[in-house]
C-alpha cells in the first residue's frame, strides 16, 4: 500500500496493524471508529516528535496534527479534554478552550495525568480512543485536511487519518480558531 502523504517505505491499512497500537486506540478502531481509510506507518520512536517526524518523512506541519491534553478547572472540579490542532499552530487554551469547556482556568495537563488517564504513551497521544467522558476539541483546519498525521497511542508508528474522520470521532466538537499561529521569535 502507498501512503497518501509523506515518504514511507511501507504503509498498511490500520486494521492489519492493530496489535502495534496502544490498547485504547486499537479498541476504538475495532469498535466505534471506522478504520476505513486509516493508514498505519511504522517509525522510529526517536523520530516521534512532530518536527523530527516531519523532517524525516517529508510531512509539512500543515499536514501533521498534534493532540494535547488540557485540564480545565472550575472551583474544585477538573475537566480533562483533548485539543487537536495542526502542528504549525498551538491550541488557544486561554480563550477558546476555556470558553468551550466553561472553566475559569485551563492549562496543559501534567504528563503523568495525560498518560495515566489516556492509556497512551507520552509523545504518541492521539484523539482516537480517548476516554468518552473527555470533550474532544478539533480545529476546523484539521477537519478540512484531506489526511493528517496523528499519533498511534505509542511513540512508535503514526496514523494517517482523513480530517473528516477526526471531526466525526466520538465527542468531537469542531471549532474555528482553536489552533492559533505559533509566535515566531527572531524575525
Amino acid at each position: 500500500m502507498r501512503a497518501p502523504l509523506g515518504n514511507f517505505t511501507d504503509a498498511w491499512p490500520v486494521a492489519d496493524k492493530l496489535g502495534l497500537l496502544a490498547p485504547p486506540v486499537a479498541a476504538a478502531l475495532r469498535g466505534p471508529v471506522p478504520a476505513d481509510g486509516v493508514v498505519y506507518v511504522d517509525s522510529d520512536p526517536d523520530d516521534a516528535d512532530t518536527a523530527r517526524f516531519g523532517e524525516v518523512h517529508g510531512i509539512p506541519p500543515e499536514r501533521s496534527a498534534n493532540c494535547v491534553v488540557v485540564a480545565g478547572r472550575r472551583g474544585q472540579g477538573t475537566t480533562l479534554a483533548a485539543c487537536v490542532v495542526l502542528a504549525h499552530t498551538r491550541a488557544d487554551v486561554n480563550r477558546t478552550v476555556r470558553r468551550e469547556l466553561g472553566v475559569r482556568k485551563a492549562s496543559f495537563a501534567p504528563v503523568e495525568t495525560a498518560v495515566g488517564e489516556s492509556g497512551m504513551e507520552y509523545g504518541g497521544i492521539t484523539p482516537v480512543g480517548l476516554p468518552e467522558s473527555w470533550p474532544l476539541l478539533v480545529d476546523a483546519a484539521v477537519a478540512d485536511t484531506p489526511y493528517a498525521v496523528i499519533g498511534s497511542g505509542r511513540r512508535r508508528g503514526k496514523l494517517l487519518v482523513p480530517g473528516a474522520l477526526l471531526a466525526r470521532l466520538p465527542g468531537a466538537r469542531v471549532l474555528e480558531g482553536l489552533g492559533v499561529p505559533v509566535a515566531r521569535t527572531g524575525d
